[in-house]
């Protein structure tokens, strides 16, 4: 299937490893042109190197949580390509403090990284994405739909962006632009909080997949990209307002 992604021009935010690079990947394999992201200099210096050998790659290193880095990154953008079509915010950490009372720097500081860094990085592509009729996909979470184990404040900013999601599409169609959500699971990728589990307890890893994932296993961050990639092109013109739950089967609510 021609996804008509040839030429297009795409900001893949939070993309240096895991499922944001995995994206990066397959955008470029269609023929898109994609902007990286990263905070750690050296993992998007490795990320560029590979990935350019898919397609034309900008790397932009810089903390897309904080307003001057995302004007930065959208000028980069223009300067080198002069357009932007699609834009995928993959940022957040869902690394935090368990318990039902965790202290208010810790709600700051997961809420800003895993819901307001998106909402920044939106209202700032809006105006440009109406030019191309582009299109938004949030990366959100299955704690964002449901009652997990993860952190309160991390679960809260996931399921706010979805919202969040739902309503901006709404606003934007009438400027042709599509926004929609997609909701990952359990995701094993190198570095990642999966693989650490994997290392540090695999009989309860397993045992926990056997019981709460009816496929009985990870997903790999190719399984998400493919999805995503979908929704930027063409074939999904009539999609929008949508989230997407991509987790093996694993969430029970509707």
């Amino acid at each position: 299937m021609d996804l008509h992604l040839g030429g297009k021009v795409i900001l893949v935010a939070g993309s240096s490893r895991g499922i944001g690079k995995a994206i990066a990947t397959r955008l470029l394999d269609e023929g898109a042109r994609v902007c990286i992201s990263g905070r750690d200099p050296q993992s998007l210096a490795s990320a560029q190197r590979e990935l350019s050998q898919h397609g034309p790659v900008l790397a932009f290193e810089g903390d897309l949580s904080l307003p001057q880095p995302i004007i930065s990154v959208f000028e980069a953008i223009m300067l080198k390509w002069g357009t932007l079509d699609g834009l995928v915010c993959n940022l957040g950490t869902g690394s935090g403090m368990p318990g039902w009372d965790p202290p208010e720097e810790e709600w700051e500081r997961l809420l800003r990284f895993n819901f307001q860094a998106s909402v920044r990085l939106a209202q700032a592509a809006i105006p440009r994405l109406a030019e191309s009729a582009g299109n938004i996909v949030f990366v959100s979470s299955i704690t964002g739909v449901e009652a997990t184990t993860a952190p309160l404040p991390y679960s809260a900013a996931k399921a706010a962006l979805l919202n969040y999601s739902k309503n901006l599409s709404r606003q934007v169609a009438k400027q042709g632009i599509r926004v929609n959500c997609i909701a990952p699971g359990n995701i094993l990728f190198p570095g990642g909080s999966w693989e650490r589990r994997l290392n540090d307890q695999p009989d309860a890893t397993r045992e926990y997949l056997a019981a709460e994932v009816p496929m009985k296993r990870l997903g790999t961050p190719e399984e998400i990209a493919d999805l995503v990639t979908f929704l930027c092109s063409v074939r999904a013109s009539f999609i929008t307002g949508a989230c997407f739950i991509a987790d093996g089967g694993q969430t029970r609510s509707l």
